[in-house]
């Protein structure tokens, strides 16, 4: 109608999610230059601090791995026509199962035996605190939106109560249980490659990472090449086509969100057993809000959730140290940055389409 042809795939996949984030970095750098500070300046401190030293990349690595549990499990969700926003909800309650699994067994099993179950354990809470939506929507019509937020709110109620009048540690004044005995808690990396000869600075980053890329490959694995999989994509294409097909949409709903929500509860996985050690208040940190941005960004494909979780994790990294070298970009600032690449990617996603769809006519012309 409008002689445009319509982007390729390749550019609808790579080419305008780097213009969304390039049209973000641009207003960012305005902003910043209206408060005085070099753009260029403070990119390169921006840049340095998330990947300038073994110990600033594992950091970034320590962050992408939440935001790739998050992305991963928003995304399931988007590819069955559902909008899953209590990934924060259910990162706390998942984080919860993992953490009374190892209080109830650390003190038996050794760490083979602890980390899975542990780790089962997480994925189990997760998906039972996201199957009460899914079944609110499925059997009773209520909108999954409202619901999973809701549920986010009662997490951290939940979580408040049992950490203040259950979980405490004895004789602690903070909220945190006990610490995790040693076959409770995950390896760190640099521990792990130290072991092979390979020397790099402590961080944050813990095994749990290895755990992120198995649910990259798992996740493609089950939505492209499983019959399951391919009834989930098509129930979020066309729930006509489906039902036609034969596929019923409550056990599908019930599905995507207990799988969405067990890759969600994999948060506490990274945060419990690999960095605090107990259980602590507020350890999911908006990971779950984040990783809505990460899946749109990622264009809901394991691939592209990687890539926006490395960014999303080199900004958390890299925003510490150029907030802490720039003292007038405050973390605010940083939050600011991320919010507009939200932003860009989302709410603004199509508006360099007509731009680019008019520049490969011209090329095509």
């Amino acid at each position: 109608m409008n002689g445009r042809r319509p982007l390729p795939a390749w550019a609808e996949i790579a080419v305008l999610p780097l213009v969304n984030i390039a049209l973000a970095f641009i207003t960012v750098g305005i902003i910043v230059r209206i408060i005085g500070v070099d753009p260029l300046h403070a990119l390169q401190f921006l840049v340095v601090g998330a990947i300038g030293s073994s110990e600033s990349i594992g950091y970034t690595l320590y962050y992408t791995t939440n935001f790739i549990f998050t992305g991963l499990a928003v995304a399931v969700a988007f590819h069955a026509g559902l909008f899953n926003i209590g990934g924060e909800g259910q990162a706390y309650i998942g984080g919860l199962g993992c953490g009374l699994a190892i209080l109830a067994f650390d003190r038996y099993l050794p760490a083979p035996l602890m980390i899975p179950l542990a780790i089962l354990a997480a994925a189990l809470f997760g998906a039972a605190w996201a199957a009460v939506p899914a079944w609110l929507q499925a059997w009773r019509g209520s909108h999954i939106v409202i619901t999973t937020i809701m549920f986010n709110f009662l997490a951290a109620a939940l979580m408040v109560y049992l950490m203040v009048n259950v979980l405490i540690a004895p004789g602690s004044m903070t909220p945190q249980s006990r610490n995790f005995a040693a076959s409770g808690k995950l390896p760190s990396m640099h521990d792990t490659l130290a072991a092979i000869g390979i020397q790099v600075a402590p961080s944050a980053l813990n095994l749990s990472i290895v755990l992120a890329v198995l649910c990259c490959i798992g996740v493609w694995v089950f939505l492209w090449h499983t019959p399951w999989g391919y009834a989930l994509r098509t129930m979020g294409h066309n729930p006509e086509a489906a039902v036609y097909g034969g596929t019923n949409l409550r056990h599908m709903t019930m599905l995507a969100m207990c799988i969405s929500g067990g890759l969600a509860g994999f948060v506490g996985v990274n945060e419990l057993m690999g960095v605090h050690q107990r259980i602590v208040l507020d350890f999911p940190a908006g990971y779950g809000f984040a990783g809505i941005a990460v899946a749109l960004m990622g264009r809901s494909h394991p691939v592209g959730i990687v890539l926006a979780a490395l960014l999303f994790g080199a900004l958390q990294q890299g925003g510490a140290e150029l907030a802490f070298e720039i003292p007038t970009i405050t973390r605010e600032m940083v939050v600011v940055i991320q919010g507009l690449i939200i932003l860009f990617s989302g709410a603004l996603v199509n508006m360099p389409r007509p731009w680019l769809q008019r520049l490969f006519t011209l090329r095509g012309s």
